[in-house]
């Protein structure tokens, strides 16, 4: 029973009233689950990284957002920037390629990949791409973040008007200062960026911290933020075309760059790190705030897994089967076991104290997201970290891949066929799995959210507190994609192991390839704040074609008085 064939079938996304279909519903449960996908009919088989936004909304709490009686709202719309806009006025010059969507106009921003929420303001993010805001309750687009003169761009080829910023899909929001930390890469050379939600973004280099591949992940305690380079890698012939030499490297630098330091040094001017060397590869890491007793992190490594490399024509899978065209573009899944490490650094001692570290091969493979408590009590000391493994796929492993890293895949732990899905609970610090439950093998579990109980009861603790914060007093929300229809599982966060206690759902409902996810305790109009204009980023615009500069001064109009997207 394979992957789901509906993954990357073009659709039209509709909004949808679900129903609870098993179990009931818990009364405690509230908030918004929010979605960042690739708008599946932009899904060109080049990558679903690079289909343009859009944005999924389901209220846990029935009958709200002009839901029926006891049944859900979910909602959905595209991301309507300017890069959506420009190729909707004119497709015929946008062309996909393998680093992303390029045009005359420049390089799309696809905001596709993460949800941000920072109090009542909602922000979409992407790799390469400055964040957008979006308004939670309408879901329409309300600015990308910072003028383009305050970013470092990539411009590899002509960028008038769409630059090509090379950012992070996971910024920060410091509970303290109130700001925004991200980070920006100039041809590998790093700089850290905060923003304080309506003024400049400010930047700092970082003295001789450069990035080998990539950063798709920043992370931070009270006193530190963390950068890794990541292991999505893009050599320069894939620029043209051209297909992958050398797989992900192995190991990569790590990052401590001390807050403090930056707000004493005036942006522009570099200012110090403390370097380390991580292994195995990763994409997602996550850190204590409290750092009382050293930096430390949470790795979820991606070892011998490769984002960048897609199914493509004649590809033939790890069992000798020809790849099937309906996952055409489905990115390398994991060749190796999942393994996850807990590391604590020394800042002082420019020393690892501490080192924890979970894989079970017989049970672990192809993590793909995780729920955790975000709230600045939970993240000081969490309990519970809860993932979603969609099991061994050799359906999504090509024998390219397996060529290209033949000598750092070990061939003996890789089952004989495809194993089944899980939802998994681990304890904080020493990573012992304490539940696990088992989906079914043609199940595609997708961005799991942590929702407290209780959220907000105490109002000395911060508005995503529950009253017992950490990660296991709550609920563990799945949304899961399947050929037969999606669904939405709620689990109780202390028992995952006993299975969902209620499922949503509404028959023939179908929902394509998504990324990440988040919890907002409610949604409202975005607040009246300033932000930035595509009407103010045209001073190029006498680098186009009179008839592409017409069509981009008539976005900009649109966008200034508020006329909806098609």
């Amino acid at each position: 029973m394979p992957l789901p064939r509906s993954l990357f079938s073009p659709a039209d996304p509709v909004d949808h009233d679900l129903a609870v279909t098993s179990g009931t519903w818990p009364e405690a449960l509230s908030g918004e689950l929010v979605l960042s996908a690739p708008h599946p009919d932009t899904l060109s088989g080049a990558h679903p990284f690079f289909g343009e936004g859009m944005t999924y909304r389901l209220s846990l709490e029935p009958g709200r957002h002009g839901a029926g009686a006891g049944t859900l709202a979910w909602r959905q719309r595209r991301i309507d920037s300017p890069s959506a806009r420009l190729r909707a006025a004119r497709p015929d010059v946008f062309r996909s390629t393998l680093v992303g969507v390029q045009s005359p106009f420049g390089h799309t921003n696809a905001a596709n990949t993460a949800p941000l929420p920072w109090g009542d303001r909602l922000f979409m993010t992407w790799d390469v791409g400055r964040p957008v805001e979006i308004d939670p309750l309408s879901l329409s687009y309300l600015g990308d973040v910072g003028h383009r003169s305050q970013w470092h761009t990539f411009e590899i080829g002509p960028q008038p008007l769409l630059p090509l910023v090379m950012s992070t899909a996971h910024p920060v929001i410091d509970p303290d200062r109130n700001v925004l930390w991200t980070v920006n890469t100039s041809w590998g050379a790093l700089h850290v960026a905060r923003w304080d939600g309506e003024g400049p973004v400010e930047q700092w280099p970082i003295t001789g911290a450069t990035i080998p591949q990539s950063v798709h992940t920043i992370t931070q305690t009270r006193e530190w933020l963390i950068v890794a380079d990541c292991a999505f890698k893009v050599e320069p012939q894939m620029l043209t075309g051209g297909s992958r030499t050398e797989p992900t490297n192995p190991s990569g630098p790590l990052y401590l760059i001390r807050k403090a330091d930056l707000e004493a040094t005036a942006p522009g001017h570099e200012v110090p790190c403390q370097v380390f060397e991580v292994a195995p590869e990763n994409n997602h890491y996550y850190a204590t705030y409290d750092d009382t007793d050293g930096v430390t992190v949470l790795f979820e490594h991606t070892e011998n897994v490769d984002l960048a490399m897609t199914q493509q024509p004649g590809d033939v899978d790890a069992l000798g089967r020809p790849c099937d065209p309906a996952l055409r573009g489905l990115y390398g899944f994991p060749m190796s076991p999942d393994r996850t490490t807990l590391v604590v650094f020394d800042p002082d001692r420019a020393e690892v104290v501490h080192r924890a570290e979970q894989r079970r091969p017989e049970l672990l493979w192809s993590r793909q997201l995780n729920a955790m408590d975000w709230s600045t009590e939970g993240r000081e000391r969490p309990t519970l970290h809860h993932t979603v493994h969609l099991g061994y796929r050799p359906e999504a492993i090509t024998q390219e891949m397996l060529h290209l890293y033949r000598d750092r895949v070990d061939r003996s732990l890789l089952p004989p066929d495809e194993t089944a899905p899980r939802v998994v609970s681990t304890s904080l610090p020493d990573l012992e799995i304490t539940a696990h439950h088992e989906l079914a093998l043609d199940d595609f579990p997708s961005s799991p959210i942590f929702v407290p109980r209780d959220p907000g009861v105490d109002p000395a603790r911060s508005r995503h507190a529950g009253t017992d914060p950490g990660g296991h007093d709550g609920f563990v929300v799945v949304p899961v994609m399947n050929d037969a229809g999606f669904r939405v599982e709620v689990y109780d966060a202390a028992d995952v192991g006993a299975g969902p206690i209620a499922t949503a759902s509404k028959p023939g409902m179908a929902v394509s390839f998504v990324l990440h996810s988040a919890w907002m305790p409610q949604v409202g109009p975005a607040p009246d704040v300033a932000r930035n204009r595509f009407s103010d980023e045209l001073e190029r615009i006498g680098e186009l074609p009179d008839d592409l500069a017409e069509v981009a001064r008539g976005v900009a109009r649109d966008l200034d008085e508020g006329v909806p997207l098609g």
